[in-house]
């Protein structure tokens, strides 16, 4: 089976995929077109759209399942998805989030949402829209996503972020015996909520005695290394869910603090090892782990099996596996 992912490399995702699908001995290519200082190269092309483009009819010759991400496609106007359909060929979109997030919808369980990243109302109708004419079924990494797709598509898979965990080996350092020292690392700091995050640990300096570290613009290689480093790590506390940064701190055995909306809570397996804090609660909650350094080595400890179960590359391609053996090729 030879698998395309494209063209929009979120959280390092598609290079993972990629990666255990070629460990498994399929003939998968990732072609990147979004480039940030993130530096994700492992199993991508990193390439460009318009290269894509030119490309787009040896592309599809060339694979038999597309696996689009982030409401793309081989063609900026989706021409690309009646051609891929009448070639018998299996096509599937993963959706992110900002691509899909509905304004007014995402006010509705949650008060705090930042929906600044994503296009208008509108826009965003109007791509599923078009998408969902040619592409049957979709992927998203949770419910909180998957509320925004289901009305476009016949079905709608969740497909938790993957990990590969072979990076977080020896990574975690032991104990620290001076002060200790909380992470917040904030891709947009809006989103996040880091203006909050930071009016909070600010107040609670003038209290305990910790060390607070804002890791931005730096390459993810390097960034795992700086959490490693880490006593608490601090995710986001805005959107409701949660993303990489909280599945990494897992990997590295970290307690991590991220806001999980109360109606999602229960859609998650029920060991789920976060400090769930939203931004009314957020000092409090963070005295807490502060005040208790039973309950950081407990949240961390069950961080890490967690992350085992149900992030791990191979748990997660296990799943992805079933989903392209079942995609329909109707026409």
């Amino acid at each position: 089976m030879r698998i395309f992912h494209g063209q929009v490399e979120i959280a390092g995702q598609m290079g993972i995929l990629c990666g255990e699908l070629k460990r498994r001995g399929y003939d998968a290519k990732a072609y990147n077109s979004f480039h940030s200082y993130l530096g994700y190269e492992e199993h991508l092309v990193n390439t460009s759209e318009e290269e894509i483009a030119a490309q787009h009819e040896q592309l599809i010759e060339e694979f038999d399942v597309f696996h689009f991400h982030y409401a793309s496609s081989l063609l900026k106007d989706y021409a690309d998805l009646p051609l891929i359909r009448e070639k018998g060929k299996k096509i599937i979109m993963h959706h992110w989030g900002n691509d899909v997030r509905f304004h007014d919808q995402a006010r509705v369980h949650n008060p705090y949402v930042y929906t600044g990243d994503s296009p208008p109302n509108e826009v965003i109708h109007e791509r599923l829209s078009k998408i969902s004419q040619y592409v049957h079924e979709a992927i998203v990494q949770d419910r909180e996503v998957a509320a925004y797709v289901k009305p476009y598509y016949k079905k709608v898979h969740i497909l938790p972020i993957a990990i590969d965990l072979s990076k977080f080996k020896g990574l975690a350092r032991p104990k620290r015996h001076d002060r200790m020292l909380i992470l917040h690392a904030p891709t947009n700091p809006d989103f996040k909520g880091t203006k909050v995050i930071e009016e909070a640990i600010y107040a609670l300096q003038q209290q305990y005695d910790f060390e607070y570290r804002r890791i931005e613009k730096t390459k993810h290689e390097e960034a795992i290394k700086r959490y490693a480093e880490a006593d608490l790590i601090i995710d986001q506390i805005l959107c409701g869910s949660y993303g990489l940064l909280c599945v990494e701190a897992m990997a590295l055995g970290k307690p991590v603090i991220t806001f999980i909306r109360d109606d999602l809570v229960p859609t998650f397996p029920p060991e789920l090892p976060v400090m769930n804090a939203n931004p009314d609660n957020l000092k409090d909650k963070l005295a807490e782990l502060l005040d208790n350094e039973a309950l950081r080595e407990e949240i961390g400890h069950r961080g890490r099996a967690y992350a085992e179960a149900y992030h791990a590359k191979e748990v997660v391609v296990d799943q992805l596996e079933r989903i392209y053996r079942e995609l329909d090729v109707e026409q």
